[in-house]
C-alpha cells in the first residue's frame, strides 16, 4: 500500500502512476485506488492478488477490508485496476468477473458504481467501456510509458520493479567480505554472553553497539566502500538486543542527540528518557507530530542496514529486516515495507517489532505524517 498524495487529469496517466507507487510491476493482480477530495487527488494505492481476491471462500470479506481501506483514506471515489494477461473481453474470465464483483458490492453504498480499468500484456483499457476507443486488446502499453506523470516520477528517481520480490531483494556480499563481518560477530556476540552476568559489562557492551551504528553510518558518507566489517559486525550482533536495537530505532529520527546512548544505560532507561523516547516515536507514528522521513539521512540508514543484511548471517536478519521495513513504511512505500516484513517473520515468525508492524500494514495504517495530509 503507497499514500503519498498525487493529482492526477487522465486515466492513462494514474495508470502509469501506479507502478511507481507500488514499486514494482504488478501482474495477476487488482489494485484499488483512493480517490482523494479535493478535484480527486490520488492517495491510498492497494494491490491484492487477483486469485484471493476472487476466491469464492475469502474474496468477498477481502473486498471488504479493501474498500475499508479506502475509506479510512478519506477517499470520495474509488478506482478498480485489474492487471491481467489477456483482455478479459476476449472471452469470460471467472477470476476478473468475481474479483470485480467482490469490491464493487463492498464499494456500492460508500462510492456507488465504481470504474475497471485493466492492463493486459498488450495493452490497456476500460472495462466499462464498449467503443471503439478501447478495441480488443487495448490501447498501446507505450501510451502509458510517454505521460507527464511517468516523466516526472522517473526525473524523481522512481524506478520500477521487475516483480514484487525484486523490491526487497539485497544482493548477498561476496564470500570474503561475510567472512571478514563473521568473524567479528562471533567474537562480539561472545563478549554479549560473557557481559550478561555483570550490568557494567553489558551496559558498556549495548554502548559500544550503539557506537558501531554511529561509526557505520559515518563509514557510508566518508568510504566508497561503505561500512568496514568490524563496524558491520558489531553492529549484527548488537541488533539481537532489544535495548540496542531500540537505541538505533531512535537513531533514525533526526534530532535526538545523545537519546540512543542513553538509552541503553543502566537496567531500564529512566522516566526523563522515556519521556524523550515517546516524543522520538511520534514524529513517526503520531499525526499530530508526525514528520516525513528525513531523505538524505533516510538513505545513509537504509545503506547501513542493507550493508548488514548482505553481510550478515543468512536466515538471522530479522532486526535489521524489521529496520529497514520501519523505513520504508515511514517513507510511505508500503509495498517494500511489506516485503522486507515478510522476509523478517521469515528469518523469525515471533519478531514482535515485525508482527506489529505487520498488523498495521494490514490494517492500512499510513506513518503519522500521511494521516496528517489534509
Amino acid at each position: 500500500m503507497h499514500t503519498q498524495t498525487l493529482r492526477v487529469t487522465e486515466p492513462r496517466e494514474l495508470l502509469s502512476l501506479i507502478p511507481h507507487r507500488l514499486g514494482f510491476q504488478p501482474t495477476e493482480s487488482v489494485v484499488a485506488v483512493s480517490l482523494r477530495p479535493p478535484r480527486r487527488r490520488v492517495g491510498l494505492v492497494a494491490r491484492v492478488d487477483l486469485a484471493d481476491l476472487a476466491s469464492p471462500r475469502d474474496g468477498a470479506q477481502l473486498g471488504r477490508e479493501v474498500v475499508s481501506h479506502l475509506g479510512a483514506d478519506g477517499a470520495e471515489q474509488a478506482l478498480l485496476v485489474v492487471y491481467t494477461r489477456e483482455d478479459p473481453r476476449c472471452g469470460p474470465d471467472p477470476l476478473v468477473a468475481a474479483a470485480i464483483e467482490h469490491v464493487r458490492e463492498a464499494a456500492e453504498l460508500a462510492f456507488g458504481d465504481v470504474p475497471v480499468w485493466a492492463v493486459t500484456s498488450t495493452g490497456y483499457l476500460s472495462l466499462d467501456c464498449d467503443g471503439p476507443c478501447c478495441p480488443l486488446g487495448g490501447r498501446p502499453l507505450a501510451d502509458l510509458a510517454s505521460t507527464a506523470v511517468n516523466a516526472q516520477m522517473v526525473l524523481a528517481g522512481s524506478a520500477v520493479a521487475r516483480c514484487r520480490e525484486d523490491v526487497g531483494r539485497i544482493p548477498s556480499a561476496g564470500s570474503e567480505a561475510r567472512r571478514s563481518v563473521a568473524r567479528v560477530r562471533r567474537r562480539w556476540r561472545a563478549r554479549h554472553v560473557q557481559a550478561r552476568t555483570d550490568a557494567s559489562l553489558l551496559e558498556r557492551w549495548r554502548t559500544d553497539s550503539v557506537a558501531a551504528w554511529r561509526r557505520a553510518v559515518d563509514e557510508q558518507l566518508g568510504r566508497s566502500t561503505g561500512p568496514t566489517a568490524a563496524a558491520l559486525g558489531r553492529l549484527e550482533a548488537g541488533l539481537t538486543d532489544v535495548r540496542v536495537r531500540d537505541a538505533v530505532l531512535v537513531a533514525l529520527v533526526p534530532g535526538q542527540g545523545d537519546l540512543p546512548e542513553r538509552c541503553v544505560r543502566g537496567e531500564r532507561p529512566g522516566a526523563d528518557d522515556d519521556a524523550a523516547l515517546g516524543r522520538a516515536l511520534a514524529l513517526v507514528v503520531d499525526p499530530l507530530d508526525g514528520v516525513p522521513a528525513p531523505a538524505a539521512a533516510t538513505r545513509v540508514h537504509e545503506s547501513v542496514l542493507e550493508a548488514v543484511v548482505a553481510h550478515g548471517e543468512r536466515g538471522a536478519q530479522a532486526a535489521a529486516l524489521t529496520l529497514l521495513g520501519l523505513l520504508a513504511w515511514w517513507r510511505g512505500d508500503g509495498a517494500r515495507a511489506r516485503i522486507l516484513l515478510e522476509r523478517a517473520l521469515a528469518d523469525d515468525d515471533g519478531y514482535r517489532l515485525a508482527l506489529l508492524l505487520a498488523e498495521s500494514l494490514s490494517c492500512g495504517v499510513p506513518p503519522g505524517w500521511v494521516r496528517a495530509m489534509p
